[in-house]
């Protein structure tokens, strides 16, 4: 063997030992690395969160609101217990309604100045921007808990998630300016279609929902979605309960975003069976409960969009879904026989209750879709700068 071959040996040796013994912390610090910047962004995004909230409520905020507000992020909810699932749904349903309460009584005492319906929308901003500050809270947490045990597959793990972690901080951080300013989402595609479908006719308010009957292509129907246009989901499950028990009703149709799967076309809808209603379960356990009972049949028509495009301000697509889905209400009217209830499920932000109200809100979309477009052209112009300066280095 020669004296080349021997010294390329020793070098391969060599070299597999210090990759072998360096690699795995090379690869730690480029994950922490990249962690660490997203932990940075996605506190920056929580900060820019609370100014949504402070701003709405003072355009010079005092420290000691600043104070309040910081503290009251850290706001949280424990589960009921669920090891015996009989009645587990009326827990639920209380600790939900005691936490709506706390959030309400402290957005009443920080902006007392605010009507009902601003401090309606102001509770669902800083549900939002509650949100945004336990992400990064969570992110800040494993990026410390890597650093003290130098756990690489731990880094591996989150540094994967990190596209996603992303573009869900995006999302609530758009959704925070929207609900403080009371910019209908893209969940509130629901109660958009229905308080067309109420026109002119007159509604009754009953726990955070109105009511309106009247009919429709000559068959009667119940319409029913949350109050707006303050930011607000309503008690649909409690309302549609109490209305099932004193009357006779031959079908139930239910109105709701729903997650689209990747490749889908945002604002596409779909027909199926079942009650349409997000969320932990509450509301739709209420109408299932009762409808099971009777033997009422439940149809449901959703409009597809993703999880951040349903609390993001809403989109062309989405609003122009509203005609097909009108379309398919009309064709399950046809089908039907006696009383029709229609219930558009999802946050009323930004909705009235009247056609002349919704109206109004699809004036106020297309301004909002015209903003973001704006601010997007803007920022990729940004982006394009800082790149040509780049080169020019």
């Amino acid at each position: 063997m020669q004296f080349g071959d021997i010294f390329s040996w020793i070098f391969w040796l060599l070299l597999l030992f210090v990759l072998s013994f360096f690699g795995p912390r090379l690869m730690l610090s480029q994950y922490l690395i990249k962690i660490e910047g997203a932990v940075n962004v996605l506190e920056r995004r929580s900060i820019k969160g609370k100014n949504f909230v402070l701003k709405r409520i003072s355009k010079s905020p005092d420290f000691e609101l600043i104070r309040r507000v910081s503290s009251f992020l850290d706001f949280f909810v424990i589960e009921p217990v669920s090891l015996d699932p009989s009645g587990i749904v009326e827990k639920l349903e209380h600790v939900l309604n005691l936490s709506d309460e706390r959030i309400k009584s402290f957005v009443r005492e920080i902006a007392p100045k605010l009507d009902s319906e601003e401090q309606m929308n102001l509770c669902m901003g800083l549900s939002a921007a509650i949100s945004l500050h336990q992400l990064a809270k969570i992110m800040k947490h494993y990026l410390e808990l890597i650093k003290k045990t130098k756990n690489l597959q731990l880094a591996l793990l989150i540094q994967m998630q990190l596209p996603l972690i992303d573009r869900i901080s995006k999302a609530l951080v758009s959704g925070t300016e929207a609900l403080t300013n009371g910019w209908p989402i893209g969940d509130s595609i629901g109660p958009l279609i229905v308080g067309g479908l109420i026109g002119n006719s007159k509604c009754i308010e009953k726990n955070e929902t109105v009511i309106c009957r009247k009919k429709i292509k000559g068959k009667d129907v119940i319409l029913i979605k949350a109050k707006g246009p303050g930011g607000r989901v309503g008690k649909i499950g409690r309302v549609v309960e109490e209305i099932l028990k004193k009357e006779r009703v031959s079908k139930i149709i239910t109105i709701d975003a729903a997650v689209k799967l990747e490749g889908e076309r945002t604002g596409s809808i779909a027909e199926g069976i079942g009650v349409a209603i997000g969320g932990i379960g509450v509301d739709r356990a209420f109408i299932e409960r009762v409808a099971v009972k009777k033997k009422i049949p439940l149809e449901s028509i959703v409009i597809k969009m993703s999880n951040e495009e349903a609390i993001q301000p809403m989109k062309k697509e989405i609003l122009s879904a509203e005609k097909k889905v009108v379309n398919a209400i009309e064709e399950i009217l046809k089908r039907s026989k006696g009383k029709i209830m229609i219930v558009g499920v999802g946050n009323t932000c930004g909705i009235g209750n009247s056609k002349k109200e919704v109206e109004d809100a699809k004036k106020k979309i297309e301004k909002i879709i015209k903003i973001v477009k704006r601010r997007k052209r803007i920022e990729k112009e940004k982006r394009k700068w800082s790149l040509s300066r780049l080169f020019e280095i």
